[in-house]
C-alpha cells in the first residue's frame, strides 16, 4: 500500500487530472505511477505519440524541403531557370497540408 501526502492543491490537480479521465483518483494515480516507473506511456496515449511521431517526421520533411527549395531560390535569382523549383514548392505545399492534418487529429484526440 502507497500513502501520498499531498498539499490541498496537489491533492485538486490529481482529482481534476483523474476526473476529466473519468477515474478515480487513486486508480488514475496508480496507472499515472506505474506508466512512469515502467518508462512507457499509458495505453491510452499511445495514439497520441504514433501522431507526435508523425508530425516530428513531416517537420524534417518540411526541413529537408525549405533547404532545397532555398538552394533552387538562389539558383533563380542567380539567373539560371530550375526546372525543380515548382516540384520543390509543390512538396512543401504537401508537407503544409500533412502537418495541418496532424495538428487537427492531435485536436481532436486531446481531452
Amino acid at each position: 500500500m502507497l500513502q501520498l501526502r499531498l498539499s490541498d492543491e496537489e491533492r485538486a490537480a490529481l482529482s481534476a487530472a483523474a476526473e476529466r479521465e473519468q477515474l478515480a483518483t487513486a486508480a488514475w494515480a496508480a496507472l499515472t505511477l506505474s506508466a512512469a516507473a515502467n518508462g512507457t506511456p499509458r495505453e491510452e496515449y499511445r495514439e497520441l505519440w504514433e501522431a507526435l511521431e508523425a508530425v516530428m517526421q513531416a517537420r524534417g520533411q518540411a526541413q529537408r524541403i525549405g533547404v532545397n527549395l532555398n538552394q533552387a531560390v538562389a539558383a533563380l535569382n542567380s539567373g539560371e531557370v530550375s526546372s525543380t523549383l515548382q516540384w520543390y514548392a509543390d512538396a512543401a505545399a504537401r508537407t503544409v497540408r500533412k502537418l495541418d492534418d496532424l495538428a487537427e487529429e492531435l485536436r481532436r484526440r486531446l481531452p
